[in-house]
């Protein structure tokens, strides 16, 4: 099976102008992603509307696509990128978030490992929040909560705590459940990312402003993978410390 991977990429951003270009011990964050995603995968692209970010790639020899600055969200960017792709009809697209440096391998694969099974739509990974995580930690609504059904497949995405335990003090949720938070990667068979574009915004996917909701409220399944491996994203300014402090860890 084929796979590439696809790095959305823009500028703007309202908590963190330029931060794809933002140094992280001598590399940008982008060419981190890139080289993170590229020691698992054969094909890599980043995917960006802005000539900066275009040009930083070429700098460090990766492939880039000029997309358009009028995409909703990286899952439309991936889609407009993989139609430009030369001479490439891949299999598996996978859309890997250009803010995390450190993506780990293991979870490229875990997503890849999905598509085993001819039924797999769409993937996306999970993580168990710990028992000696808080509840303000669980019911953050910036760390989106997942249900799954008996066959691992996503039935909904929250930004509030569910399930909701009934007759359980809030304090020792995480003693009573295993809740999961999302992990913002996915991965699409290429004919299903094309329809996914092309879809129109849906009443709880507003509500909620998660766009996963939209694939499920027109029928999608969404299998997930479970990772226990904790994500260093970089969404402010103040979360390149917490970058650096990864960096002199792992040398």
């Amino acid at each position: 099976m084929n796979f590439v991977g696809i790095i959305p990429a823009r500028y703007a951003s309202s908590r963190f102008p330029g931060k794809p270009l933002v140094d992280i011990g001598g590399k940008t964050m982008i060419q981190r992603v890139y080289e993170q995603a590229s020691a698992v995968l054969d094909s890599v692209y980043v995917a960006t509307d802005d000539e900066r970010i275009f040009q930083a790639v070429q700098a460090f020899g990766g492939c880039v696509i000029m997309t358009s600055d009028q995409h909703r969200s990286g899952t439309d960017r991936c889609a407009e990128a993989v139609g430009k792709l030369s001479g490439e009809a891949p299999d598996v697209v996978i859309n890997i978030q250009g803010d995390e440096p450190f993506v780990d391998a293991s979870q490229l694969q875990a997503l890849m490992a999905c598509f085993d099974s001819p039924d797999t739509q769409i993937a996306t990974l999970v993580k168990p929040f710990s028992e000696k995580d808080s509840y303000e930690t669980l019911a953050n609504p910036n760390s989106p909560k997942v249900l799954l059904n008996k066959e691992g497949e996503a039935m909904y995405f929250s930004r509030s705590v569910v399930p909701y335990l009934r007759n359980v003090p809030q304090e020792d949720y995480l003693q009573h459940h295993t809740f999961y938070k999302h992990i913002g990667i996915y991965a699409y068979r290429r004919d299903v990312l094309t329809q996914l574009a092309a879809l129109a915004p849906t009443v709880l996917e507003k509500a909620e402003s998660l766009e996963q909701l939209r694939w499920l409220e027109n029928g999608y399944r969404i299998r997930t993978a479970i990772t226990y491996v904790e994500n260093v994203a970089v969404d402010t300014p103040e979360d390149v410390a917490l970058c650096l402090t990864e960096l002199a860890r792992r040398k």
